[in-house]
């Protein structure tokens, strides 16, 4: 006897799923388990389960997510997926029995024959995915939420790009603008303290369409240096569609980059650190700026267009 009174049996799998479906259909104390209801889906005399039924049966009771194999089982038919396994300590969640390492098959069988709806359906995705498939969809939907794209904190926001406009403008107070070029300038009074910071997003509507441009300092190895980049408020197949040039100088001297935008899907840091962009060192940014090269007054111009 296991401690705290559960039994630990390692049994054969494909023993264990038939003798589950066994008690599950004859045992009066098993009735009213997961394991029986799962098992008359699958063809059993009692009738078959409808998919919400099914899909109920699915739901870890632990995490509510839906199980994918392995789906474990104690001894008294309860389920939990792998993941919460390790999370509750071997320990059912529903009975306290000891979980061991018995497979539902049952239920695992039962799960290959459904088709379900991708989960951000409400947000415009209407395909139908064979169950084990639809984990995969759901990891690359083109209609999942996009995190926010600022990157001066942690946000953890996340929703489609309208309620993220918004949320930039209301909440982090980004600067719109509305137009397809455009000419700012950036002023640093102290240019020698070169952190790890971002230093502006500024939002532009072109085309319809929502881009963020972001102007940075931090060090690239020991090198201090800015950076100025532009991302595309929508997934990569749309975001290769545009097109944009920066354009920064002075002095007589003048650096041109043109690219292309880069989807908010990919982080600020991951485009930041593959220096997808325009990037000057310190001491071409302050030749630029001229005067005493004491204060960072940098111009950037650049401009949006769509390709044919």
């Amino acid at each position: 006897m296991a401690p705290g009174g559960g039994i630990c049996r390692d049994v054969i799998e494909s023993r264990v799923g038939f003798a589950a479906y066994d008690m599950a259909t004859s045992s009066p104390d098993l009735r009213s388990s997961p394991l029986r209801k799962a098992a008359t889906g699958l063809g059993g005399n009692l009738g078959a389960a409808s998919t919400n039924d099914v899909h109920e049966l699915l739901e870890c009771p632990v995490c509510i997510n839906l199980m994918y194999p392995p789906i474990y089982q104690c001894p008294n038919g309860h389920t939990v997926c792998s993941i919460c396994k390790a999370r509750v300590h071997n320990c059912c969640p529903t009975c306290r029995d000891e979980l061991g390492n018995i497979r539902c098959l049952a239920l695992e069988k039962v799960a290959e024959s459904l088709e379900l709806p991708c989960r951000y359906q409400i947000l415009g995705c209407h395909d139908i995915f064979p169950y084990y498939s639809k984990l995969k969809h759901e990891k690359n939907c083109r209609y999942r939420p996009y995190n926010c794209p600022y990157a001066g904190t942690d946000c953890s926001v996340t929703g489609d790009i309208p309620f993220l406009v918004m949320h930039l403008k209301n909440d982090h107070k980004v600067d719109m603008h509305d137009g397809c070029t455009f000419n700012h300038r950036y002023v640093k009074s102290n240019p020698h303290e070169v952190e790890n910071a971002t230093w502006m997003l500024t939002v532009f509507n072109c085309f319809g369409r929502q881009f963020c441009l972001h102007f940075e300092a931090f060090h690239l190895g020991m090198a201090p240096v800015y950076m100025a980049f532009l991302r595309f408020m929508g997934d990569e197949d749309d975001a290769r569609q545009f097109s944009y040039s920066l354009e920064v100088g002075g002095n007589g001297r003048k650096f041109i980059w043109q690219g292309v935008p880069r989807s908010i899907r990919d982080s600020h840091r991951k485009v930041r650190d593959s220096q997808d962009g325009l990037i000057i060192q310190r001491k071409l940014a302050l030749f630029f700026s001229g005067g005493d090269r004491q204060e960072l007054k940098l111009k950037v111009a650049g401009r949006i267009w769509k390709e044919q």
